[in-house]
Order: structure tokens, then sequence, then C-alpha cells
């Protein structure tokens, strides 16, 4: 029997380092249920160049035929359905670790952990403070990564005391002294798409949620917004088309985030899409692009207005 902990489908580095701190933590703690950190999708530039960095092996891809019925499963950085590992029998499922909103309904009572904070890998190495055990050096970088990436240098609406607390602890732990030096490194990485397809863009870091009306968000965090903008928007809007009929979501929403100026810009798929838009931040879309401001969390700053503008 095997206790697999995962993160959400197209994993980012806060989902796929936290589902590695859990499997440490359970080791440490003395649990007997063989934890084993895996993803459901391959990583993005972003975690693979932290990894990369560190020389750190990368948790391995699984699909719901790899989990046996006597496995368990531990969801880290998520919960919700649209998000899970597809195929994925939640009878399995024994205890959820997120920041996230909670959008549950189970067939049997499981453990829950979550708190309002920037970053699941913040959680993980509070529950490492609470039983007194020691975070290993490699994975302090990486969940110092974590929390830098999620929390965008802990400039996000989402950033607590807490989050800045393991950032402080985690600075030590890994001996990491620049941690600005080492945000850049991750913003850099994070924008750099390149080598991406305007699909993969698109689905590089996205959620769909349920809404009232299904509803697809991606977000691209870049310190060129503006050239993204101008240079790649007709083949993004093209791709984002496909993306919306090949998902089956009822919208689609694309945020072009800049984390060095701190304001983010919706690209606008159709009408559907920007009747919501307008709603929910007010202003007038020109040329399909929105500017909505110094907002940079999805789960907070973005999600919530989109869905209160479906309700209304």
């Amino acid at each position: 029997m095997t206790t697999y902990i995962i993160g959400h489908k197209k994993p980012d580095l806060d989902a796929t380092v936290s589902a590695m701190a859990v499997a440490e933590f359970r080791k440490q703690r003395g649990d007997t249920d063989n934890p084993v950190a895996v993803i459901a999708d391959p990583i993005n530039p972003e975690t693979t160049s932290v990894f990369t960095k560190f020389n750190l092996e990368i948790p391995k891809v699984i699909s719901s035929a790899d989990i046996k019925p006597e496995d368990k499963i531990i969801l880290v950085d998520h919960n919700e359905v649209e998000q899970r590992l597809d195929g994925l029998n939640q009878d399995q499922i024994i205890a959820i670790i997120d920041h996230h909103k909670i959008n549950l309904n189970l067939n049997l009572p499981i453990k829950i952990t979550t708190l309002p904070v920037g970053s699941t890998c913040t959680i993980v190495y509070l529950k490492f403070k609470q039983y007194n055990l020691t975070i290993p050096e490699p994975l302090a970088k990486l969940m110092l990564g974590g929390i830098l990436s999620d929390t965008v240098g802990l400039k996000s609406g989402t950033t607590t005391q807490k989050d800045r607390q393991a950032v402080n602890e985690l600075k030590l732990i890994s001996k990491i002294e620049d941690v600005d030096s080492f945000t850049l490194e991750i913003f850099k990485a994070k924008s750099n798409i390149s080598s991406l397809s305007p699909e993969q863009i698109v689905k590089n870091d996205y959620k769909v949620f349920d809404f009232a009306k299904k509803t697809y968000i991606g977000q691209l965090e870049t310190v060129e917004q503006d050239q993204v903008l101008n240079n790649r928007k007709e083949e993004l809007l093209t791709a984002m088309q496909q993306v919306k009929q090949s998902e089956g979501v009822d919208l689609l929403f694309l945020i072009i985030t800049d984390i060095l100026k701190v304001n983010s810009k919706l690209l606008i798929l159709s009408n559907a899409e920007s009747q919501i838009a307008v709603l929910a931040f007010g202003g007038t879309p020109t040329d399909n692009i929105l500017d909505i401001g110094p907002k940079l969390s999805r789960k907070k700053d973005i999600a919530p207005p989109i869905e209160k503008a479906i309700n209304e």
C-alpha cells in the first residue's frame, strides 16, 4: 500500500514542492503508510529551473491507472474536483492540505488542514514546527522557492505574517542569503515562454472553477507584459478559443501579470467574457485587453470578483 501525495493538474512550484514536503513530514513523524510525492502532469519551466538550480530530483508523473485500490491519496494545494488528477477515486482521499477556498462533497469524513496563507508550503512548514521536526536543507531550498513563487516575492495580497516567518526561517535552513536575487531568478523563469506554443502558454498555469458557469482562469506571470500583449496577443486569442472548446468551459480568461510592476491585464476572448470582466472589475476593454490594476493573486484578487459577477 502506498499513500500518494499529489498537487493539482498542471502543477506549479508550490504544488510540486508541498507534496514532497508532506511526504518528508510523514516519514519523519514515523507514519508507516509509505508516503510518496507525485505529480499529475509534467512541471512548468519555472519549477524545472528551481529543481535544476539545486540539482534535485523531480517527483514522478502518475495517472489514476497507477493507483491501486488499496492505495490512499493526500491532496495538496487544491481540493476541487476539476483540479484533481483525472479519474481519481475520491473515496481513496484521506487528507487535504490546502490554502484555497474549500469546495467539497465527499462520501467520507477526512482530515482537512486549510489556512488562509499565501502558500501550501507555508502550511507544511508550520506542521514541521508543530511537531518539532527538522526540514532538510535541500527541501528547505525548494519550500522557500514555493512560498516566494506563490506569494510573488511576498507582494501578493495573499501574503501573511506566517509566510514571512516561514521565508525568514527557511532562508537560514537553506543557506540562501540573497532572497531577493533568488526571487528575481524565479520571476525570470516564470517569464521564459520563448519555447512555449500559444496553447502551452494558455495552459501553463490555470485552474478551472466550478462557478455557476464553468470558468477557466489561466495566468501568465511575467516581467515582459507589454511585449507579450504586443507580440503574441492574436495567437493567444486563437489558442484561448481552442482551449475553451477542448476543455468544455463556459468562460475562459487569461491573466497577463507583470510581477515587477504589480499589474494585471485580462485578455478578453469574447463578449461573454467581456461582460463578466467589466462587471467584476469595471473599466472598458480595449482591443481585447482589460487593465484590472494592481492585482496579483488569482485566488484572492481575481477569481472571487469573477465568481460574484457570474452570480449577479
